[in-house]
């Protein structure tokens, strides 16, 4: 397979049309659909679902959409990092994490760092820790924002001087805003939306857990969720009450939502990872070092 092919094969996939990739491609439908089709022989299986007016991708179609999207981004990000080398102030970092006040740290380092070297372009990708890690195991991020409880393990990894307080988020109408803190009688018998990733073991423990204990299985999980914008809607449409982080919901005036924290405080560490050994480039090798002194600082 030729990346100049991987190119092709995702131009149709995303037009669902060999004529309409063509044109984007500033190719022949004929050149197109010859290239598609030595790509379909040399891997031994049917990409494309060939309609009148349209193409469908095949299970294998689909599979290879994902493996290809994976394969540009990398080599894209490789030659843009080859490119930076030419000039040790100019490139592309990549950052995944998931929801967080603490990326207000992150943002001033930012800011910093495009005020003196505007060359350097930041990419962010918000998700879970799952998401993230997956993402940083295959290349595609040079960094990971986590939040506990989450496995660090494998990586190397600076703690950032922040945390995250648990609480919950409801409806300004209900009979628990009254309350400045919720502890966990509170929450028996209430509809819950939980994040999936805190109610997930941990290698090292899970704090979340451990401080819901025995009471935990008692727990009525009205849904799970990896971020919480969404989450946020259902609590509005009175599926149930979400346990997040303080600062994700909408507290202003004009929101139907409030947050009241846990009682005990409840409060979840942050730590920004990367792989063990891992090659910077110099614009990634900058923005870990002035991460450094603004976590030291």
């Amino acid at each position: 397979m030729e990346i100049r092919t991987l190119r092709y094969f995702l131009a149709v996939a995303r037009e669902g049309s060999i004529t309409r990739a063509a044109n984007y491609l500033h190719l022949t439908q004929p050149t197109l659909s010859r290239q598609i089709q030595d790509l379909e022989d040399s891997l031994g299986h049917p990409l494309l679902i060939r309609r009148s007016h349209r193409v469908d991708l095949t299970p294998e179609g689909m599979l290879l959409r994902k493996r290809a999207e994976e394969i540009v981004a990398m080599v894209d990000k490789t030659e843009a990092e080859f490119t930076a080398m030419e000039d040790t102030v100019s490139g592309d970092v990549y950052i995944g994490g998931g929801e967080s006040q603490a990326i207000r740290l992150i943002a001033g380092v930012i800011d910093g760092l495009r005020a003196e070297y505007p060359g350097i372009r930041f990419h962010l990708h918000s998700g879970n820790a799952q998401d993230v890690t997956d993402r940083l195991d295959k290349g595609l991020l040079d960094f990971g924002i986590l939040i506990q409880p989450a496995n660090i393990d494998k990586y190397d990894c600076l703690d950032l001087p922040a945390q995250d307080v648990w609480g919950v988020a409801l409806p300004k109408t209900h009979p628990l805003a009254a309350k400045p803190s919720l502890e966990k009688q509170d929450l028996l018998g209430l509809p819950l939306l939980l994040s999936s990733q805190a109610i997930s073991p941990q290698p090292g423990g899970n704090a979340f857990l451990e401080w819901f204990g025995e009471d935990f299985d008692k727990l009525e999980v009205a849904a799970t969720y990896n971020l919480f914008y969404n989450a946020s809607i259902l609590v509005e449409a009175g599926v149930g009450c979400a346990v997040t982080l303080e600062g994700l919901a909408n507290t202003s005036c004009e929101s139907a939502l409030c947050f009241r924290p846990l009682q005990p405080r409840l409060a979840a560490g942050l730590n920004v990872v990367w792989k063990k050994y891992q090659v910077f480039s110099p614009a990634a090798e900058l923005f870990l070092e002035r991460l450094r002194q603004a976590a030291e600082g």
